[in-house]
């Protein structure tokens, strides 16, 4: 006897979520928060796993940090919108800069939110991508606007500015914003010895002698 076909349950069709990231405690605070809304299908802490790992289980919606140490997360959104157009993107960052945002939002994600965000904010704005919604928190939707509508023809690119790597640019905004070494180091999970030589490495390619200056050439380029 043939037994009768059943629906997919309530839990089956939960969106599909994959994280990725660099700081796996940070993907496991996301994964618990997140559990009760979707279902966590897979995570990443680098570009190349993320690309691999995301092409073969396909979720609804990635949710993606910007600056990796191996790269962005912009590479990781366009390799797969090329093969898997489906997959929906929102990124989640401690970067709310404005080329970071702007960056994202043209390579093709849903929305950007930053890592201040709340658990059931966040829950929230996943279904929202998933519903095909953009989403963006006040602050960053300014960027998007300024960049998509009064200012169309602004380049993204910066000669000098891309010489630095995504992690000398992330040191270089806080230390712009007035962050000490040590409020650097917890905020990116890193040693102070690494900020130092992060440090040192932005001087000696911007050809500058101290933060300060940094400061001030990080303000003209809205980086702060």
């Amino acid at each position: 006897m043939t037994e009768p076909m059943v629906e997919p349950s309530e839990a089956a069709r939960r969106l599909t979520v994959f994280l990725v990231d660099d700081h796996a405690m940070f993907r496991a605070g996301v994964r618990a928060e997140l559990g009760a809304h979707v279902e966590v299908v897979g995570e990443a802490s680098s570009v190349a796993e993320a690309i691999s790992r995301i092409g073969a289980i396909r979720p609804d919606v990635v949710l993606l940090d910007v600056h990796m140490p191996d790269g962005g997360g912009r590479a990781v959104l366009e390799s797969i919108r090329r093969t898997h157009p489906q997959v929906k993107f929102l990124a989640l960052s401690v970067s709310d800069a404005a080329e970071d945002v702007i960056g994202l939002i043209r390579a093709g994600a849903r929305g950007y939110v930053t890592k201040t965000i709340s658990p059931d904010e966040l829950a929230a704005a996943v279904r929202r991508v998933a519903d095909g919604d953009a989403v963006f928190s006040p602050r960053l939707a300014g960027f998007v606007l300024d960049a998509f509508a009064s200012r169309p023809d602004v380049p993204v690119a910066d000669p000098e500015l891309d010489q630095l790597t995504n992690r000398e640019r992330e040191v270089l905004r806080l230390l712009a914003r007035g962050y000490a070494y040590k409020e650097i180091a917890k905020e990116l999970f890193i040693s102070i010895k690494t900020v130092e030589t992060h440090v040192s490495n932005v001087l000696r390619k911007l050809q500058m002698s101290n933060r300060y200056e940094l400061s001030r050439w990080a303000a003209d380029r809205r980086l702060v």
